[in-house]
């Protein structure tokens, strides 16, 4: 369980203290706790199915995605590298999702996924979560 080994790292002082005030934009505790669509633009970006889409590297952007924005700040998609299962939990809106094999070809499509599903493909490499389209 982490969270006791966080909490005793903190009551003993090894952990560095934050150099940016809580406030700040650039503070850890701001960028984690900001829901809005800054996130994906600090992401970096690839052209995948014809699309120039943000792709999630790290654990809070493959964690998060789409999750708790609106579908005007989704933006075109989002792609996530070694990746073969997804979740829509925290999801204001329906997902379309492109499952790619090794060399970026499509194995399989989800369309219209609602929220609070999980949604797999055992052969995958990667997946691309575009906003559903009406």
């Amino acid at each position: 369980m982490i969270l006791p080994i966080i909490v005793r790292l903190c009551l003993f002082g090894t952990m560095p203290e934050r150099p940016f005030a809580p406030g700040e934009r650039n503070s850890t505790a701001g960028t984690w706790g900001r829901v809005s669509s800054d996130r994906l633009h600090e992401l970096p970006r690839r052209r995948v199915c014809g699309r120039e889409v943000a792709v999630a590297r790290g654990f809070r952007s493959r964690l998060l995605g789409f999750a708790w924005l609106d579908a005007s700040e989704a933006g075109p998609g989002l792609l996530i590298p070694r990746c073969r299962s997804v979740h829509t939990f925290g999801m204001r809106f329906e997902l379309d999702l492109v499952f790619l094999d090794r060399d970026g070809r499509p194995l399989a499509v989800h369309r219209r996924v609602p929220p609070r599903r999980f949604v797999r493909c055992p052969g995958a490499d990667a997946v691309l979560e575009l906003p559903a389209e009406l």
